[in-house]
């Protein structure tokens, strides 16, 4: 039995384990900012480092990212997609708790630039995984990225006390309260056409 036969049974196994709240975002439900901050343990919300809107945000995009990872997941072509995808997702908010963390003036900005990098890598997975998760869902998760990138941009500098080398990117901002509202998940529906295709 191989990799992708094993990952497959794991795959089947999860999702007969589903919660009623996972089974109802992969049915295509929209997920809400506002129902997922009710779910986060007080050990969480009661440390300093939640006050960082940032962290906030990027501990976010890992809840979306869990329900994408398994739907790329269900589909044999996207399974090590998968895994990067939320590999990438999740270290954006773990390289922010981390940098937060460092007292020293050179190990903190070096992990918002590893956060920075992973935000950017989280999005080159979603346009990659565009096919099984749908347009709808990439457009969202990669405008949920911009002020993600946005702030790290600004943030690393301050600390390191120089820019990053690179070019000024304009980029456009979409309404967070709308982006944190109406969180697209992917659905069974449309993986199920672009399997046919």
């Amino acid at each position: 039995m191989g990799v992708i036969e094993v990952l497959r049974i794991a795959y089947c196994v999860q999702a007969l384990r589903n919660t009623q709240y996972e089974t109802r975002f992969n049915c295509g439900e929209k997920m809400k900012f506002d129902d997922w901050l009710q779910t986060i343990p007080s050990e969480i919300t009661t440390d300093a480092l939640w006050q960082m809107t940032l962290y906030r945000q990027a501990l976010f995009l890992g809840e979306p990212g869990w329900y994408d990872a398994t739907k790329l997941l269900s589909d044999r072509r996207t399974i090590r997609l998968s895994d990067q995808l939320y590999r990438a997702a999740g270290k954006i908010s773990s390289n922010i708790a981390e940098g937060y963390s460092k007292a020293s003036g050179k190990d903190q900005p070096r992990f918002y630039e590893y956060a920075l990098g992973s935000a950017r890598e989280a999005r080159d997975w979603y346009y990659k995984g565009r096919h099984i998760l749908g347009e709808e869902v990439f457009q969202h998760r990669s405008r949920l990225l911009v002020p993600i990138i946005r702030q790290l941009l600004n943030l690393s500098p301050h600390h390191r006390g120089h820019k990053i080398a690179e070019e000024s990117t304009p980029y456009e901002l979409y309404p967070l309260d709308q982006l944190l509202q109406n969180v697209p998940m992917p659905t069974d529906a449309q993986h199920a056409i672009r399997n046919t295709q």
